[in-house]
């Protein structure tokens, strides 16, 4: 017996990290979830080199739906160069062999952490997102077993309660991240924790949206031209975040979605949350050619 019998020869295996049965099981309910918009589906979630709770979910879907072919962008609450966005990015080009990009208008598949990006997305294009607890009726219904069936009877009479105590409180819907909101006029979902100003860009939207949680072991999605509307009651409209008037005050952009820097004289300044939408507002003031692509708010308003 040598050594060189006991050793293969070197050949391709599969991409993706994940084998061959993992990916399938997942396709399986990822249909499903597409075929049944906003119900959640359950799967076996797998282990990958990253701690649960960091996007394991995400990371799961985008494995399975990428190939060497594929050009990816990975963005945590709106930034391209954070450590979980790098790092996510670097892992998925490594075990793919699929180029990055910061590009929103090059990217055919982005993964996120609490952000849409700001430019539209095309019909070509998946967006997954990340979800830390994908069950909107946990705050009213800690029992799972009974949420489900809440969920099956469409029984969201509790979660109505809930936003009107909060109006009767406070004045106002106190919901800020995960608003809850109907799936195609049957399912409430979590939107993952987007802020209330990307909620609405979930409606009608052309790209393809798949929400997972590796922790709870749950996808669901919003396909293509789908209903998604914010529960709010009919003489208390939905409000997102006023950041309309803002200005960003590295790129001068306005009417986008803003991240707080407090100074040390007690004033704040404001930066883009989209990052590389920045970047490229920047590059464009300079005078370089950059393609800015159309974006779901128009001067801080969203069209109807």
């Amino acid at each position: 017996m040598s050594l060189k019998s006991l050793t293969r020869d070197w050949e391709a295996m599969s991409y993706g990290f994940l084998d061959a049965s993992a990916k399938r099981e997942i396709r399986r309910k990822m249909i499903k979830a597409v075929a049944v918009p906003g119900c959640q589906m359950p799967y076996a979630s797998r282990e990958v080199p990253m701690a649960r709770g960091w996007g394991t979910g995400g990371l799961q879907v985008s494995l399975t739906l990428i190939n060497p072919k594929t050009r990816v962008k990975v963005i945590d609450q709106g930034a391209d160069d954070s450590v979980n966005a790098a790092s996510i990015r670097r892992f998925l080009a490594r075990v793919s062999g699929a180029p990055t990009t910061l590009d929103t208008l090059e990217a055919d598949l982005i993964q996120s952490r609490h952000r849409i990006p700001e430019e539209k997305l095309r019909e070509d294009q998946v967006l997954v997102l990340q979800v830390p607890n994908p069950e909107p009726l946990r705050p009213v219904q800690p029992n799972m077993s009974v949420a489900r069936q809440m969920h099956a009877d469409a029984d969201y009479g509790r979660m109505w309660l809930q936003l009107y105590e909060q109006i009767v409180r406070s004045g106002r819907v106190m919901q800020g991240a995960s608003y809850p909101s109907m799936v195609n006029g049957r399912h409430v979902m979590t939107p993952s924790p987007i802020p209330r100003w990307d909620v609405p860009k979930l409606h009608m939207a052309r790209h393809l949206t798949i929400l997972s949680a590796g922790r709870e072991k749950r996808i669901f999605a919003v396909p293509p031209y789908t209903r998604v509307e914010p529960l709010v009651f009919d003489d208390v409209p939905y409000k997102v975040e006023e950041h309309g008037a803002l200005t960003c005050s590295r790129s001068g952009a306005k009417g986008f979605f803003m991240n707080e820097i407090p100074q040390d004289d007690g004033s704040s300044k404001y930066e883009i949350s989209d990052s590389e939408y920045g970047v490229k507002t920047i590059r464009h003031a300079d005078g370089e050619e950059v393609r800015l692509g159309e974006t779901w708010y128009r001067n801080g308003e969203m069209p109807a």
